[in-house]
């Protein structure tokens, strides 16, 4: 059966209405799930005084790979409190990092690898000042990649750089997820 040209239309309306009527509903009930990150706290401090309050400590790293944990206890503690002003203390940050370099293009004519990809892997743990009690735990992964050279100090500062772009990431990473727990705590 052919309905006219005007029924056609109203029902398809009628359709597209009863969608956009869903979306938003579904959309407002979902509304109250999120809290904004940067907006107010459950115990009602403000979100930069509470990550000012968390202590840096310093990272075990292996051994020779030092570096990379100095550029990201340097990293978090700008971010966490980039004020320069002493604030008082109410967590500590502990951290545990590894790191790994990998050769994914080798020269088929030197056998020298031409790109270099750094892999850091931090376990952290967010836990009161006396470290009686973990607020937050998690391993927070990234990778830089940088391109090597037959300069061997060009290879170095190659090498150095894609760490602190490394360990840029990573900061963001802990202090994004840091913050998350610390918005709900009352």
């Amino acid at each position: 059966m052919t309905l006219p040209t005007g029924q056609r239309g109203g029902r398809r309306g009628l359709k597209t209405g009863l969608r956009i009527a869903l979306v938003c509903a579904a959309t407002l009930g979902l509304s109250a799930c999120f809290r904004p990150l940067y907006g107010p706290t459950a115990s009602g401090e403000s979100m930069v005084a509470l990550l000012a309050s968390v202590q840096v400590d310093d990272i075990a790293m292996a051994q020779g790979q030092e570096r990379i944990g100095h550029y990201l206890r340097s990293e978090l503690i700008f971010d966490l409190d980039g004020s320069g002003q002493p604030s008082p203390k109410r967590f500590r940050l502990r951290m545990q990092g590894s790191e790994a370099v990998q050769t994914p293009i080798v020269s088929s004519q030197t056998g020298r690898a031409e790109a270099g990809t750094i892999v850091a892997t931090v376990k952290y743990s967010l836990e009161n000042l006396e470290g009686t009690k973990i607020i937050s735990e998690g391993v927070a992964t990234s990778t830089a990649t940088y391109d090597r050279s037959v300069q061997r100090f060009a290879s170095l500062r190659a090498a150095r750089d894609a760490e602190i772009r490394l360990a840029k990431v990573l900061s963001e990473q802990i202090k994004t997820r840091i913050a998350s727990v610390l918005v709900t705590k009352p």
